[in-house]
């Protein structure tokens, strides 16, 4: 039996845009999602006050208004970039292929909001006044469970927990399943909803956060000297992976095959990379040797680029040591410049991306890269344009905090 595993669905709630036709003119007008924080009202001493947020979601196109109320909105994110995705791979499941489903939707840190909001009604009130929904709303896996039981999916179920390379685990560990024969559909991806003044205080104490605050369009800088760290995003994108036989067989849309993956620790420090990308680059080596692909087939590298001062650089050492003299010809921009970092959320929102620029024949720039890094020489780093071209093969990279890297090889046919 025929176990390679095609893309057939996909759906996302963005910065960017909700729905993939929202995301697509956004990926291709260059904007920037990127604006001041009205999620809660910072205060004048706050070091961060830019966001990259959703803005035009309603939640109750996607379910009743008492769910919209009980759900946290990470769950709001997850069940509504699960529909979109399900009703664009045109599955109508049945009880047999409800439980032969695997579903892997997670999220790097999952309902914040909902364990603020209880925490500071704790606070002021005391014990007696916090919600029962607390802890539902705040696990990271409960996205992964509210879209099983939404369209009663009966296969394996869980969410695997990397921090900002979790939800492109979740994409590899579905299509192992359905290469494994363990399932022969996977709903994939993740959601994040982290806008909040703690998480924000919290990162920025890190020294992980942009804060040009008087210009937050100007903000994420990935692969520009002038960076100063990653802008705060939130949302979800989910995919829905299937065995090729069987999507060719029921005539489905094919946006892409997974061809490869790898999957690798650092082992170097809680929060910094190894700043020589060695696991970053065994990474997208144990992709390509997945595949059995040379470098010579990938056209172009969605990269983590988070506009950290370390985490760029070290990303642009892993690409030039794995595609060698190929390096110069490869196109490398990052999402992110566009719509901010969604931590657990955003390597899906970034293969999403991947997907809809390579079947569309373009890809989007990175609007402020103004003075490149040194290491930017060698690799065919995108400045602000909009690039047309044809991507055969494209590799989407996820690394979070842990030391935890991840990256996924995409392929057109």
């Amino acid at each position: 039996m025929d176990r390679k595993v095609a893309i057939t669905g996909l759906g996302v709630v963005s910065p960017l845009g909700v729905g993939i036709k929202e995301l697509e003119e956004s990926l291709r007008g260059n904007r920037v999602g990127v604006g001041k924080i009205t999620h809660f009202e910072p205060s004048e001493d706050f070091p961060v006050k830019i966001a990259a947020q959703v803005d035009g979601f309603d939640p109750t196109a996607f379910m009743d208004k008492k769910t919209a109320r009980r759900y946290d909105k990470v769950l709001q994110f997850a069940i509504a970039a699960a529909k979109m995705a399900v009703e664009d791979s045109g599955i109508e499941f049945d009880e047999k292929s409800k439980e032969r489903t695997a579903v892997l939707v997670t999220s790097g840190i999952g309902g914040f909001t909902t364990l603020w909001t209880e925490a500071k009604k704790y606070l002021q009130y005391g014990p007696s006044k916090v919600s029962p929904f607390l802890v539902p709303m705040m696990l990271p896996d409960m996205s992964s469970g509210v879209v099983s039981m939404e369209f009663g999916l009966k296969g394996a179920n869980f969410s695997p927990v990397s921090a900002c390379a979790s939800s492109t685990h979740s994409i590899i560990l579905g299509t192992i399943f359905i290469e494994l024969g363990l399932a022969d559909i996977a709903i994939v991806g993740g959601a994040e909803a982290s806008i909040t003044e703690l998480s924000i205080a919290a990162f920025a104490s890190m020294r992980a956060l942009s804060t040009r605050n008087d210009e937050p369009k100007k903000s994420s800088r990935p692969f520009d000297k002038g960076r100063d760290g990653f802008v705060m995003g939130e949302g979800g994108a989910v995919l829905v992976l299937e065995r090729l036989d069987q999507a060719r067989s029921r005539g489905a849309r094919i946006y892409g095959i997974v061809k490869g993956y790898g999957m690798t620790g650092d082992a170097y420090h809680l929060s910094a990379p190894d700043p020589e990308g060695i696991g970053a680059a065994k990474a997208m080596s144990l992709a390509l040797e997945k595949a059995n692909l040379p470098p010579e087939a990938v056209q172009y590298v969605n990269a983590h680029a988070t506009g950290t001062p370390v985490g760029d650089k070290a990303e642009l050492k892993a690409v030039k040591r794995v595609m060698g003299e190929h390096a110069p010809k490869v196109m490398v921009n990052s999402t992110k410049a566009l719509g901010g970092h969604l931590l657990g959320a955003a390597g899906s929102f970034e293969v999403v991306s991947s997907i809809v620029m390579m079947n569309s024949g373009f890809v989007h720039g990175n609007p402020n890269l103004e003075d490149p890094d040194d290491e930017c020489v060698g690799v065919d780093v995108l400045g602000n344009e909009v690039r047309k071209c044809e991507i055969e093969n494209l590799i989407s990279n996820s690394f979070g905090f842990g030391g935890h890297n991840a990256s996924i090889l995409i392929g057109r046919k």
